[in-house]
């Protein structure tokens, strides 16, 4: 009996293996049969969201079985850390990756030029260009002479190390470094710094049926024709990364986030400045994983914050204030040490985040140092009148309420006085001689 249990429970199991497998193979038999062509599409900045977006795309087309990879690209160029980690995804890549400058009016400036050249294939659309790879700032400004010379040399060896592994023209992508220019698609091909002008990715691919490239691997023909294009597109998390990974993004929310918990803290139980400013804060780590965070930066900017705390506490006469301000300038200068916050979001951003924290410290140490307006030391100095007549005791209006009063003389119903302390619920008052 028990063998005979045994028996069956042994068929199931391997009917189940066998159930499985033949699955796994239906799964994986349409995407080796499809011939599939993956298209990535890639434009504006290159930035750690764009480059994390193409290494997946990369990933997904080898798992996918993917011949091939076209990855179509427009940018203005962008940090030069997501562009060397773009440039070795493309490099070690087992599928043929295409890059492809278009469609019409797009360029391929700056990083976009490394990107370019390390393509297995180069091509891009009439009427684009490629060039202006001079090493900059994110703020667009030029770099210190001293730290620029190492940047160029560093880069130009780099760019045309790839150029030539590839068999391109790697003296004009050095010119394009340390001189900045910039050609068009017709030139480009020309002086054989890309391979194909292709007016569309159709075109693209009957041009390069049949070319040989080499793949870490080895050497591969390239077959594709009758290839079926399959886009990849970016996720939710893709388009977020690729937002806030921008430094000015970055910078924003980091600030946005320090003045809503400040003021949260100050003003407890507002609520939502808090939760916005947690939720800022959050998303600024976030990003900062991605950016080359310069962590004195990071703690000036923390100590500004400590300052403008003080300030409500601490009688300083706007010394602290004024501390925070400087020690919140120079950490926003100093934030990220590969790039800048522009100038032109820095300081708009500085002017009210700071205005911000001052005003709200000035109304924090005016409440801590005001009157008390309620309880004991609230009716101390204050004045009332004399409802029934006070001799030693009577009763006294003031404050809104009726208190039974003591006063060091005789005083009328109608008379003004003046709290000068309580015991209990007794007062302790005088005749009050103001004006008022």
């Amino acid at each position: 009996m028990i063998r005979h249990r045994l028996q069956r429970v042994l068929h199931v199991v391997w009917i189940a293996g066998l159930l499985l497998a033949v699955g796994s193979f239906l799964q994986t038999r349409p995407a080796m049969a499809a011939k599939e062509v993956m298209i990535i599409e890639m434009e504006g900045p290159i930035n750690p969201g764009t480059a994390t977006y193409v290494e997946r795309g990369l990933k997904k087309a080898a798992e996918a079985g993917a011949v091939l990879v076209v990855l179509r690209i427009d940018t203005p160029g962008g940090l030069v850390t997501s562009m060397r980690t773009m440039v070795k995804a493309i490099l070690n890549s087992p599928v043929p990756v295409v890059v492809y400058v278009g469609p019409r009016g797009a360029h391929a400036a700056s990083a976009g030029v490394m990107v370019t050249v390390a393509g297995h294939v180069a091509a891009m659309a009439p009427g684009t260009n490629i060039g202006a790879a001079s090493p900059v700032s994110a703020g667009g400004k030029d770099i210190q002479k001293t730290m620029a010379a190492k940047v160029t040399n560093d880069m130009a060896a780099y760019a045309r190390g790839i150029a030539e592994d590839k068999g391109r023209n790697g003296e004009w992508v050095e010119k394009a470094i340390r001189e900045s220019v910039s050609i068009t698609a017709d030139e480009a091909v020309e002086i054989n710094v890309v391979d194909f002008v292709a007016r569309d990715i159709d075109e693209l691919l009957q041009m390069i049926d049949g070319r040989e490239v080499s793949l870490a691997a080895g050497k591969v023909t390239l077959e594709t024709e009758g290839l079926s294009k399959v886009y990849f597109r970016p996720g939710f998390r893709d388009k977020v990364l690729k937002t806030i990974s921008d430094p000015n993004i970055a910078y924003i929310l980091m600030l946005i986030g320090l003045a809503g918990l400040y003021f949260e803290f100050s003003n407890p139980g507002a609520m939502i400045p808090g939760v916005l400013g947690a939720i800022s804060l959050i998303l600024a780590f976030y990003s900062f994983q991605t950016l080359p965070v310069n962590y004195a930066g990071l703690l000036l900017i923390a100590l500004a914050v400590v300052f403008f705390i003080l300030e409500t506490q601490v009688p300083s006469y706007g010394v602290l204030s004024l501390g925070g301000l400087v020690s919140l300038t120079l950490g926003s200068l100093m934030l990220f040490d590969e790039v800048g916050v522009s100038l032109r979001v820095m300081l708009p951003t500085l002017l009210l985040v700071g205005g911000f924290f001052f005003v709200v410290a000035s109304l924090a140490f005016r409440s801590f140092r005001a009157k008390p307006r309620g309880g004991e030391d609230g009716l101390v100095g204050e004045v009332g009148v004399v409802e029934e007549r006070i001799d030693p005791e009577g009763f006294v209006f003031v404050h809104g309420e009726y208190w039974k009063a003591r006063a060091g003389e005789r005083l009328e119903p109608g008379d003004r006085v003046q709290v000068e302390g309580v015991k209990g619920l007794l007062l302790q008052v005088k005749k009050n001689t103001d004006n008022e």
